[in-house]
């Protein structure tokens, strides 16, 4: 059985969040459709709102926090990503910007990405589009081509209705399909592993004969 680690980033400020929710929402579907094709699949939930405090340190100082470092690892570690944030102002909101602001550019180069969103209208559900997605490109992440917006009117008693939910089961789908077609995740890189041979280093060469 194949292991697999799947970091899911909501943005929501509030309790409860109804971005907390979708991002559940669709962790759930993905991880079931993994499971059903075999994966053994280990979540890893990054709620933003707790390391609010955190993202603005590491923006400042240029170092993360070693709760923030953690949840950092989780999400440039993982398999997959789901990326949840709410609409403000026809935009993701500060906080989720900062957090993916405070990555290494390349750590998230080639990861499959899910990306929702929520706000108070169906009218935001282009800003995944002409905001997030760009977003994940720049960071050459393979962003699925389901993105999953919810509005107030798409949940019925805290559970998504029949159009969310099937957009929901199709992202997840994508998402899968991306994680299948790569080879289990090694973890976040090291930033202090050597890329380069410690004779090359040297100016030596890789035929160098060692004294």
């Amino acid at each position: 059985m194949t292991h697999r680690t799947l970091a899911v980033v909501s943005a929501g400020l509030s309790q409860p969040s109804s971005t907390r929710l979708l991002a559940d929402q669709l962790a759930a579907a993905t991880r079931d459709e993994l499971v059903r094709r075999g994966s053994e699949v280990e979540l890893h939930v990054v709620d933003l709102r707790e390391y609010a405090h955190d993202v603005v340190n590491n923006m400042l100082t240029g170092f993360p926090p070693t709760a923030l470092r953690e949840a950092i690892d989780a999400v440039t570690g993982a398999d997959g990503v789901i990326a949840v944030t709410p609409i403000f102002s026809a935009s993701y909101n500060g906080l989720f910007k900062s957090f993916f602001d405070v990555l290494d550019s390349e750590s998230l180069i080639d990861r499959p990405v899910l990306i929702g969103a929520t706000g108070g209208t169906a009218r935001h559900s282009l800003a995944l589009e002409h905001a997030v997605r760009p977003m994940f490109a720049y960071l050459r992440s393979v962003v699925v081509p389901t993105a999953v917006f919810a509005a107030p009117e798409d949940w019925a008693d805290g559970t998504a209705d029949g159009a969310l939910r099937a957009r929901i089961l199709r992202g997840a789908g994508e998402l899968a399909d991306q994680i299948e077609r790569r080879p289990p995740a090694k973890g976040p890189a090291d930033p202090f592993a050597l890329t380069t041979d410690f004779l090359q280093m040297l100016g030596g060469g890789p035929d160098a004969p060692v004294s």
